[in-house]
């Protein structure tokens, strides 16, 4: 118990080298200029590194932990889930070319600590699908493939309360487990098998080196096949008011504020849960991302303060008149099924 304590707070204190760097005259709030001018004069390849050695650092500290018993398996199975979140928004800022100083070292980054070991898609195919048709087409139907993904899954006019809820756990149904297990595959075999099937048995391998068979099952295969496609699920249903937008043009912000929304604006204690667990990085603040998707999750709570509210400040996910479970219901109701 007291090794994987240990690691785990070496991890937690890896990650907070690109924290500590980044922060340094940081400015409380202040215009995209001048963020981005500080961003630029702190860019560099290795504090990027570090983090994401101490986002695995911390998966071992829950392999560890998994052995001791079932109540430590339990808990490593959700740790290391929070865990490969946090990766999966780590990469998405590598996508976005902001994670390190250099493209290079942003694709190398994403590729050999999150799309190989984690059996991602290639980077180079999720920056198409995500920086080129989902920003500018956010919630346009047959266009952005984010709300493609909800559609396939159910989200669609005139569905009943019930269908709704089962949306809201697509993953952890039958139907979503199958879209899961089909994506790896996918991925794994359509996109450079060597290296990627070779990355993922590795992962296994370490595992079971570190933590036996209950490492290899509750930290690596419960938490990939189950609770974090639930975790990134839940993110993906909260980044826009997908089926009610306001349509507007003008500048990106006024336009991203009539399909954005922002989780928890008068909760902190709710909003620093989801930093830590669901909404890792700049995925509590994706409004502001939305509005400059050139900004590192750093700068985006000093950019957000220069911004005009969006449309929708939900107090929850899914409870709660003003959650955004039952806007999405009131929205898909109003829409005249098909």
């Amino acid at each position: 118990m007291l090794l994987a304590l240990s690691v785990l707070a070496l991890g937690v204190a890896l990650r907070q080298v690109d924290r500590a760097w980044f922060a340094t005259g940081r400015p409380r709030t202040a215009s995209a200029g001048q963020l981005l001018a500080h961003q630029r004069s702190r860019a560099n390849d290795t504090t990027p590194a570090l983090l994401l050695i101490g986002q695995w650092t911390q998966i071992v500290g829950w392999w560890l932990l998994a052995t001791e018993g079932p109540f430590g398996a339990l808990i490593a199975a959700f740790g290391v889930a929070v865990q490969f979140r946090h990766l999966q928004e780590v990469s998405h800022f590598a996508v976005h070319g902001v994670l390190a100083r250099t493209s290079r070292a942003n694709h190398a980054l994403a590729e050999t600590f999150v799309h190989h070991p984690m059996a991602l898609g290639p980077a180079r195919i999720r920056r198409i699908r995500h920086v080129r048709e989902h920003h500018p087409n956010a919630t346009v139907t047959g266009v952005d493939p984010n709300l493609a993904e909800l559609e396939q899954a159910g989200l669609r006019p005139g569905l009943r309360t019930g269908r709704l809820v089962l949306a809201l756990l697509h993953p952890l149904t039958v139907a979503g487990m199958r879209t899961t297990v089909r994506t790896l595959r996918g991925n794994l075999l359509d996109h450079g098998a060597v290296s990627r099937v070779g990355a993922v048995v590795a992962l296994l391998v370490a595992a079971h080196l570190t933590g036996g068979w209950q490492a290899v099952v509750f930290g690596v295969l419960v938490p990939r096949l189950l609770l974090y496609p639930q975790l990134a699920w839940f993110s993906l249903f909260v980044e826009h008011t997908w089926f009610d937008p306001a349509p507007r043009s003008g500048p990106p912000a006024w336009t991203e504020a009539g399909r954005c929304l922002r989780l928890y604006p008068r909760n902190p204690a709710l909003a620093l849960l989801a930093l830590g667990t669901w909404l890792p990085y700049g995925d509590l603040y994706h409004y502001a991302h939305s509005a400059h998707p050139g900004m590192r999750w750093n700068y985006l709570r000093a950019f957000e303060r220069t911004l005009d509210k969006p449309h929708f400040l939900p107090n929850g996910l899914a409870l709660g008149s003003a959650s955004v479970l039952r806007r999405h219901r009131n929205a898909l109701t109003r829409i005249p099924s098909p």
